[in-house]
């Protein structure tokens, strides 16, 4: 069989299973979904035809709503149906070694690759920037609402007239993307998933090769990092350009472990990696460690491991520098670190500050009140880097991968703001850790928090809260339901031996 014959039958094999079609008709409800007032732009294509339909209404509004809860409890049912039995993996899947991952993938994604942006208006923003590009605007300078019309009338209010905070090469495919779309501001927004669907392809591709190599469990790493519900829908459907970072990070964390002395060109592709978004650069320090066997490190190896870890770091920020002063775009974005906290998120400290500023002023002690949340927030940042720092030379040498993914996730959770394609930086990495029983509950648990949250705010949108809370239930019955079934699985392979 030849092989695009083979992977049209694996697809196939993949499509007969009932719960990967689940997964796939609960995508489609959250394509269709979207269609709702609550994340269209004003001048989206989608709108003539959706007035037509009488489809503007607050009935419609709670329809859709509707629709998009359902369709994230079917992808959430599918997700834990489909959980691979063994090790950490524990589960109830029995068909999973027949099939996939990524033919699971790429049905359960299909329905998002001609929706409008879901839960999310980033690729508005990617292709507003790109368009400032063509026309010689400065992105690190100017915000997209410096060029009224309509790819500035896409963008979220709270981003029309902040500068770009992404690294220079997505801001250049931002600009080569817009001209492939033939300056049209909604085809444009639509192609900002072409990158995001080569960062998802690499993830698919590397992480369970990587798996194999670090004597990890393939299947549980494909199941938890490749077919998690949040990166279907925040990497695929969100089209974030995190995607392709996260693609080029894997992507170097195997070619470092694969190949020797590939920890050098390993430290190019995150330089790359870098120039999507500036927290890759945080990858080239363990380049040099990850292809080294478990726990073997001796003391004399310090010189050493430190002298490769500067060599990763200086290659990598070299050739980021350079990417960045060949496109032409610089250092601009250092003028936009703080444009991401500009909005409100569950982001740990900054709630919270929010809390003490609710707190302060309720006593009267109002200068306090108006220092809370900023103080708060530089707390979190001391305390990711005293995280990484200490991590650095203590776990760094021991278990690279799992430094990787804790620093990551610090980075985020303790960040201004907290998204949950942020989340992903150090989910991906997560079953590379060896992490116990109790750390994949709480991941699996935090995965559903971060959907509810989503849930919660589209709801807030469609002026439709209850159904918001309604889904929390929902939503946190099946957690229950699948851990319970979960144990029951592990007592029973228990007693068998």
């Amino acid at each position: 069989m030849t092989f695009w014959g083979e992977r049209w039958r694996q697809l196939l094999e993949a499509w007969r299973v009932t719960d990967v079609r689940r997964g796939m008709y609960g995508t489609l409800l959250i394509a269709v979904g979207s269609l709702t007032p609550a994340y269209l732009p004003r001048n989206s294509p989608w709108w003539p035809i959706m007035r037509w339909a009488h489809l503007d209404n607050p009935v419609a509004k709670v329809a859709f709503n509707i629709l998009v809860l359902a369709g994230v409890a079917l992808l959430v049912q599918a997700w834990f149906r489909l959980r691979p039995l063994g090790g950490a993996g524990h589960g109830i899947a029995e068909t999973w070694h027949d099939l996939r991952h990524w033919a699971v993938l790429a049905i359960w994604g299909a329905p998002f690759f001609f929706a409008p942006p879901i839960f999310s208006h980033d690729a508005y923003s990617y292709a507003a920037q790109g368009w400032m590009l063509h026309n010689g605007v400065d992105p690190y300078q100017q915000g997209p609402g410096v060029l009224p019309g309509g790819f500035a009338d896409q963008v979220a209010w709270v981003w029309r007239f902040t500068p770009a905070p992404y690294g220079p090469l997505a801001l250049q495919m931002s600009h080569l993307l817009v001209d492939v779309s033939g300056y049209d501001p909604y085809i444009a927004a639509l192609l900002m998933r072409v990158p995001a669907l080569v960062g998802v392809g690499l993830i698919g591709l590397c992480i369970p090769r990587l798996a194999t190599l670090m004597r990890v469990d393939p299947a549980f790493a494909a199941w938890f990092a490749t077919l998690n519900p949040v990166l279907v829908i925040d990497f695929i459907g969100g089209a974030h350009n995190d995607s392709l970072m996260m693609g080029l990070v894997v992507f170097a964390l195997y070619v470092a472990h694969k190949v020797r002395w590939g920890w050098l060109p390993a430290a190019v592709v995150v330089a790359i990696a870098a120039t999507i978004k500036q927290p890759a650069l945080l990858a080239a320090y363990v380049l040099p460690l990850v292809r080294r066997p478990w726990r073997t490190f001796a003391p004399s190896d310090g010189a050493i491991v430190i002298f490769r870890a500067v060599v990763a770091l200086g290659l990598a920020t070299g050739v980021f520098a350079l990417i960045s002063v060949v496109t032409g775009l610089y250092f601009g974005w250092y003028n936009a670190v703080n444009v991401p906290g500009l909005v409100v998120t569950v982001s740990p400290f900054t709630v919270l500050g929010q809390g003490l500023q609710l707190l302060f002023e309720s006593v009267g002690w109002r200068q306090a009140a108006e220092v809370s949340v900023r103080y708060s927030r530089a707390v979190g940042l001391v305390a990711s880097v005293v995280v990484l720092a200490v991590g650095a030379v203590t776990v760094a040498r021991r278990r690279p991968i799992t430094y990787l993914t804790w620093s990551y996730l610090a980075v985020a959770l303790f960040a201004p703001a907290l998204h949950s394609w942020y989340v992903l930086w150090g989910g991906l990495l997560l079953p590379l850790a060896r992490p116990s029983a109790k750390v994949v509950r709480a991941a699996i648990v935090a995965t559903i928090v971060l959907l509810s949250y989503a849930a919660v705010n589209l709801s807030m949108r469609n002026g439709a809260i209850a159904l918001g809370v309604a889904a929390l239930a929902a939503y946190g019955f099946q957690v229950w339901a699948h851990e319970r079934q979960a144990n029951a699985e592990v007592a029973k392979e228990t007693a068998d031996v």
